[in-house]
């Protein structure tokens, strides 16, 4: 279970009404921040985005203007797109529950807050945490955008066509191959506008426009090739194949080990230009896919709700693990409850002819530990 944690401004946007909106649903769209400074500013636009998961849809151009959080720039973008905007705010869910579901057993467990900024406070600042927040939120909007040019939804695009023709493999490239090219190009004109339009030279613009590319990358790097075998009997005389894009869990998957191994780094003037370089020199640089950073993480244990962190009194932990989700470890040390809890459970499930699954409801007491 997810307790109530922080999430990115893109996010946000899509998620909560603007004042007197009563008619919207909470909605988000790239996280925007209440407050004015530019590192803020960024990470407002993806709390909207996470919001807007909540919203029915966006078809009206007055409801572009009522997504708080957004630079003029994006709005101007979602006027303009608002067949694709749907496909933003299912971007935005997916990458919520990705960072969900791959922290589910850390002490961040990137769970979400329904105030702003959707995931806290914590991705404000300029840690691991953060970056893997851009870059998986900027993946799910590709990813999104992808699969709706790829299964028709929008008008503006389709299937690549690019590719075609018989590879040196030597099966026929056909079906329909996800446009993937043209959902980075989406994600990265509407996700990075906001930092580009602070002329990208802060250390934290750097930071999360490098970090928004390594999300993206993660779905280039992993992109899959599809066949179907045609022939006599099943038999596999022809083979047409396609490109396609990996599952999103694959790519949460990549980012996370990304995440494990992020590189922490500072601003250096390299010739005219700023650029970040790994702040130990004994450090290789890292590529275009890592994930970097420029604050250390805080150990989030305590509540500390000025910083964002909520702690991990409460949170379910495994007994017997000695890893991140063992009682010691989650819990930092200060010990666990155990109580014994009733757990309701199908059982005894038959099939009957036809055609449906009978099962009965079975209770089980189990062993729940839980951090002081």
């Amino acid at each position: 279970m997810c307790q109530p944690s922080p999430a990115p401004q893109l996010f946000t946007a899509l998620i909560v009404p603007a004042p007197n909106a009563a008619a919207l649903m909470p909605v988000s769209i790239w996280w925007p921040w209440d407050v004015a400074s530019s590192e803020n500013l960024g990470f407002a636009a993806r709390r909207y985005l996470a919001k807007l998961s909540s919203v029915g849809s966006i078809s009206e151009e007055e409801t572009c203007e009522k997504l708080k959080g957004l630079i003029q720039r994006q709005v101007q973008m979602c006027k303009r797109n608002l067949e694709v905007m749907d496909s933003v705010r299912r971007g935005a869910q997916l990458a919520i529950e990705e960072c969900q579901y791959q922290f589910r057993n850390r002490r961040w467990n990137c769970s979400t807050l329904d105030s702003l900024p959707v995931f806290g406070k914590v991705v404000t600042q300029g840690t691991r945490e953060a970056a893997f927040v851009y870059a998986i939120s900027s993946a799910g909007v590709a990813f999104a955008v992808t699969r709706a040019c790829s299964s028709g939804e929008l008008e503006k695009c389709g299937c690549d066509r690019t590719v075609h023709g018989v590879s040196p493999q030597g099966f026929q490239w056909s079906g329909c191959s996800d446009n993937i090219a043209y959902g980075v190009a989406f994600s990265q004109s509407f996700v990075d506008v906001r930092e580009r339009s602070k002329g990208a030279s802060s250390s934290r613009a750097l930071m999360n426009l490098h970090n928004n590319e390594a999300g993206r990358k993660a779905i280039l790097t992993h992109m899959r090739v599809e066949c179907k075998c045609h022939g006599v009997s099943g038999s596999c005389e022809v083979k047409t194949c396609w490109r396609a894009v990996p599952p999103f869990r694959q790519v949460g998957h990549a980012l996370k080990e990304k995440f494990d191994g992020a590189t922490e780094v500072e601003p250096r003037r390299v010739g005219s230009s700023r650029a970040l370089v790994p702040r130990n020199a004994q450090f290789k640089p890292h590529t275009d896919e890592d994930l970097v950073y420029l604050e250390p993480s805080p150990d989030f244990c305590e509540q500390d709700m000025r910083s964002g962190v909520l702690g991990t009194r409460g949170r379910t932990c495994n007994k017997t693990s000695k890893a991140i989700d063992g009682c010691e470890l989650l819990c930092c040390g200060r010990g666990f409850h155990t109580a014994q809890v009733e757990l309701a459970e199908r059982c005894s499930c038959k099939f009957h002819w036809c055609c449906f699954v009978k099962c009965r409801q079975c209770q089980r007491l189990v062993e729940l530990h839980t951090c002081r």
